[in-house]
């Protein structure tokens, strides 16, 4: 249905832009309909045993103006095509491209990978132990992160839902990549959120509420190595690791700040409709 009424279109677009571009067209279309009403009223005065011969005149009259306008449009064929390759190409692209899944403030949830979502129909993961508060205040650490001494990494705090499809990243990152992660925050309160707003863009852009840290469904993420956190994108190694992680955090339905104009490698959210302020 959907194609017939694409070529009903632009059958109705070519005659229309026939019309418009060609003068010699439209006259034709006028002598024809002249042509037409006059034979209509002339039929109507003659009498009816005149009836057939007027049809038969009638006839050749439409095959004369259909044999002018094929003639024309022969003389016009490129112009035509182009005409028509106009019309036709942005409505099928925008069809093709098109994706009804693409709504504003809303993410697609599904699961693409059945081990995934066998993993997220299973048992109830456990959180990982808490790493020592050193870990997350050596030089290498602050260089990337500061203020990250005051950061919550209180797995309790989070969404439900988002804290197991966390921990599912985290064991396939582990099984599957060979990567150990954890936590560099997690639950973020609005006055946390408004100071590292208020130490510049190169931390956060995001005051209190504009960010799912607020409600439990984000976490910065960093991965361990010889007991020693690594951060820093710099590190090959670790940026192998971002990439893998943002495939895995992405394929059980969370956002990856990777993807973002200012890349925040570490970042996963749980999008959910109407949850930050505007």
């Amino acid at each position: 249905m959907f194609l017939f009424s694409m070529l009903m279109f632009f059958v109705a677009v070519c005659a229309g832009a026939w019309l418009l571009l060609f003068p010699a067209g439209r006259a034709l279309l006028a002598q024809s309909v002249a042509g037409v009403a006059g034979r209509l009223e002339h039929g109507v005065r003659r009498r009816a045993a005149h009836g057939v011969l007027q049809a038969g005149t009638l006839g050749r009259g439409a095959r004369d103006g259909v044999a002018n306008g094929a003639r024309l449009l022969w003389r016009r064929w490129p112009l035509l095509l182009a005409a028509a390759v106009l019309v036709t190409v942005p409505p099928l692209l925008a069809l093709v491209l098109s994706s009804p899944t693409m709504l504003g403030g809303y993410e697609d949830h599904r699961v693409t990978n059945e081990q995934v979502a066998q993993l997220l129909k299973g048992e109830r993961l456990a959180a990982p132990a808490a790493l020592p508060p050193p870990v997350f205040t050596t030089a290498e650490v602050t260089l990337v992160r500061p203020m990250l001494d005051g950061a919550n990494r209180n797995w309790q705090l989070l969404d439900a839902d988002f804290s197991r499809r966390l921990l599912v990243v985290f064991r396939i990152m582990k099984q599957q990549h060979g990567y150990d992660m954890a936590i560099l925050e997690g639950y973020r309160s609005p006055e946390r959120q408004n100071a590292l707003a208020a130490a510049g863009p190169a931390v956060t852009n995001a005051r209190a509420f504009q960010s799912y840290h607020q409600f439990g469904l984000a976490a910065d993420c960093a991965f361990l190595r010889d007991g020693k956190l690594v951060i820093s994108e710099k590190d090959p190694w670790a940026m192998r690791g971002y990439r893998l992680y943002g495939e895995v955090a992405q394929s059980v339905g969370l956002t990856w700040g990777g993807r973002w104009k200012m890349m925040d490698f570490g970042h996963t959210e749980l999008r959910v409709a109407g949850t930050l302020a505007k």
